[in-house]
């Protein structure tokens, strides 16, 4: 795992030492100690001190202070304790705001001073409450440790793991993971509990499981990690191939697709799988269906549910268009399109453009695993295929069989297993490097126009190829 700790007030006893200092100096200045314990925080009328006095007295003292902070009780402790687990401990502090003249050298002093174990400092604007859930996604932390309420708030809405170390001044707000020592936090997050620890998700797989191999695999993937997910439906998703059988067929061959795959793990299908859109927006098809009805129904029923789109996006496309109002109840993860590094988008999962703007446009949080340059990596060939999955299973000797010869593409010794990237991605963000990114315009060309201002999305720009393939072959054969 990846764990994010903040510095003060969650591994240094900062409001305590900065209580002292202040009581210290109010005795030079008026001697009438702490008029409010319940102000704000310490700087913001516990005592009446002038703004110009507070503000003279903190930014003349604040790097003596910090340099006089101590440990909190055991956290020393249990911090090495982690990293000896083989956990990755990153410092993500909020020093970066113009209060030290090299915040990051007296960081690093004081961390090394009572050797407690890191593997990256990473210093924010403390007075951007967004900036440290944005170091968190693009590092992939896994769970984060903070005391300021704003920005427990900020990583909660953003996805990201938190638990809000208990302080005087947080401790009258309502947050759900809430820690007050080392010890319970180590409890919570060491390597022998993690697995107890993670919640699980609400997930909808969109796949157009009939138009290659790869869905297969992704289903079958999704449904051996269930440890992780809790499926709430498998929906169709069109698609078409010239000369070849209609959307409408294509649809039909996909669901019976979804029940043979789901049969062979012992998935109960009751009430989870449901066919979708029999053509594209793009092509004015404007038809509900129980796929999009359904999408509608669970994101309104749950928190947050994270549909993971392998196919054409059209019934998500369908269900924005219908209800606005799911698109802050649910964060999509789409393989679709290519890198930035092509010239235009033209590949199955973008053939409906039209669906693939209202998403866009939707202002949905939204990542992206481009095809080509990205989950095109995730090359592989029958006989490593064989070598770990065939004879494990009827389900593995199908999965085999049909890499060799997927029907549509014919006969391949190797071939990219593209879908089960998206599965991956939601198992461990680790394995992936992302950046975001202004959203982007679809010019008629199919390619991408950049922007500065749109809102943002997440784009995948590398993958681990063999730690994905590692997890589904132990998953698979098992």
């Amino acid at each position: 795992m990846r764990i994010g700790l903040d510095i003060d007030n969650v591994i240094s006893n900062f409001d305590d030492t900065l209580t002292k200092e202040y009581l210290k100096h109010d005795k030079e200045l008026r001697n009438t100690g702490i008029i409010n314990r319940n102000a704000r925080d310490i700087t913001h009328g516990m005592f009446d001190w002038t703004e110009e006095e507070d503000k003279e007295f903190y930014y003349n003292n604040i790097e003596r202070i910090a340099r006089l902070l101590k440990p909190i009780k055991e956290s020393v402790h249990y911090i090495k304790k982690l990293k000896q687990e083989g956990n990755e401990i990153y410092i993500i502090s909020g020093r970066e705001n113009g209060e030290y003249t090299n915040a990051f050298e007296i960081t690093k002093e004081w961390l090394d001073k009572y050797e407690i174990p890191y593997d990256k400092i990473i210093l924010t604007n403390a007075d951007d409450d967004h900036k440290k859930t944005e170091e968190c996604i693009k590092n992939n932390i896994d769970i984060m440790i903070e005391d300021s309420v704003p920005k427990c708030q900020d990583l909660e809405k953003n996805g990201v793991n938190v638990y809000m170390m208990n302080t005087r001044f947080n401790k009258n707000i309502d947050f759900k993971n809430r820690v007050s020592e080392w010890k319970e936090i180590y409890y919570k997050i060491s390597s022998k509990n993690e697995e107890k620890n993670i919640e699980k998700v609400n997930v909808i797989l969109d796949t157009d499981i009939y138009n290659e191999c790869d869905d297969q695999f992704a289903l079958s993937y999704l449904i051996k990690s269930q440890d992780r997910f809790n499926i709430e439906a498998i929906t169709i998703a069109p698609f078409h191939h010239h000369n070849s059988i209609s959307i409408p067929e294509g649809t039909e061959e996909s669901y019976k697709e979804v029940l043979k795959i789901c049969k062979w793990l012992d998935f109960d299908t009751t009430d989870k799988v449901f066919k979708g859109a029999t053509d594209f927006i793009e092509e004015g098809y404007e038809e509900t269906n129980e796929a999009v009805e359904k999408i509608i129904e669970i994101a309104h029923k749950n928190t947050k549910t994270y549909i993971l789109s392998i196919g054409a996006i059209t019934n998500l496309g369908l269900a924005i268009k219908k209800d606005p109002t799911i698109v802050p109840k649910i964060e999509v993860i789409w393989l679709g399109g290519h890198s930035f590094l092509s010239q235009n988008n033209i590949e199955t999962n973008f053939k409906d453009i039209q669906a693939v703007r209202i998403v866009f446009k939707s202002k949905v949080k939204l990542t992206i695993i481009p095809v080509k340059n990205v989950s095109s990596n995730l090359r592989t060939s029958i006989y490593e295929l064989e070598h770990f999955l065939k004879g494990k299973s009827e389900l593995c000797d199908y999965l085999c069989r049909r890499f060799y010869n997927d029907g549509f593409n014919g006969i391949h010794e190797r071939r990219v297993i593209w879908d089960i990237s998206v599965v991956a991605y939601m198992i461990n963000k680790r394995w992936f490097e992302i950046r975001e990114i202004s959203c982007p315009e679809i010019k008629e060309d199919t390619s991408y126009g950049m922007t500065e201002n749109n809102h943002k999305i997440t784009i995948v720009d590398y993958l681990d190829v063999d730690k994905i393939y590692k997890d589904l072959f132990e998953k698979l054969g098992n």
